[in-house]
């Protein structure tokens, strides 16, 4: 399994949410940029960068996100107010592996279908589910769409992944509740990547043991250091397959 350690920048700092309130957020004193360093450093080999000046319908965070671009040594995948091609578009051309949408994936299916197919294996559809139904508008809207539906009508998409937030686990900072997550990642046709549901080591050790789930994204667990990275990575590798002997 993936161990994906998430970035959100908001101001050009370091933040993390709860309840997905851009005016409260958690700041850490940290350099974005020398954390996606030292994140490299310890062996991810992917990063999860978050715009919510985006989100919020600000100007956004283009320089920073850059930077963190090409000072990395792994691939970055961006998210966080994605709403049109040309954005989607840009971001690429700035040099991100893949792009995250969730909001104008609801809304707007065929124009992302449509992207999907021009950058095949490089968007990423965002299903983000609060008591059990499908939020939108960085988890401030609920959708009319229910979260088996938004995934079924992706199925013939070349997405690059599916990543499903548990908001309420992610909240209230409660045990893994793997039941929804690893229910919708049965019904995928692509990789699944859990987001919200790790808070500690154990948590990596459950979900890699979910049928259909192939990555974890972590923020602040590893902010807080509740998660150290390299141990997360290492707990995260397949078990050795045991090798009938013959002879």
């Amino acid at each position: 399994m993936l161990v994906v350690p998430g970035i959100e920048l908001q101001k050009g700092r370091c933040v993390t949410l709860q309840r997905g309130r851009l005016d409260e957020p958690s700041i850490w004193h940290v350099d974005p940029v020398e954390k996606a360093r030292e994140f490299s450093s310890a062996g991810a080999s992917l990063l999860h960068v978050t715009d919510f000046d985006a989100v919020a319908g600000e100007t956004p965070q283009n320089d920073l996100i850059e930077s963190i671009i090409r000072s990395s040594e792994t691939r970055v995948q961006v998210g966080g107010g994605i709403r049109t091609k040309e954005r989607a578009a840009e971001l690429i051309e700035m040099g991100a592996a893949r792009v995250v949408m969730g909001t104008v994936a609801a809304l707007q299916p065929q124009m992302v279908q449509e992207l999907a197919n021009t950058y095949p294996d490089q968007i990423i559809l965002a299903v983000d589910i609060w008591q059990g139904g499908l939020m939108t508008e960085g988890w401030r809207t609920k959708a009319a769409l229910a979260p088996e539906a938004m995934i079924e009508a992706y199925a013939a998409t070349p997405l690059a992944a599916v990543v499903i937030t548990d908001i309420d686990s992610d909240i209230e900072n409660q045990d893994a509740q793997l039941g929804v997550i690893s229910g919708l990642a049965g019904s995928a046709k692509c990789p699944v990547y859990a987001r919200g549901t790790v808070h500690s080591i154990d948590d990596i050790a459950r979900l890699k043991y979910i049928p259909g789930i192939e990555g974890a994204l972590v923020c602040r667990a590893l902010f807080d250091k509740s998660l150290d990275l390299i141990e997360a990575i290492e707990i995260a590798k397949p078990e050795p397959t045991t090798v009938a002997d013959f002879q």
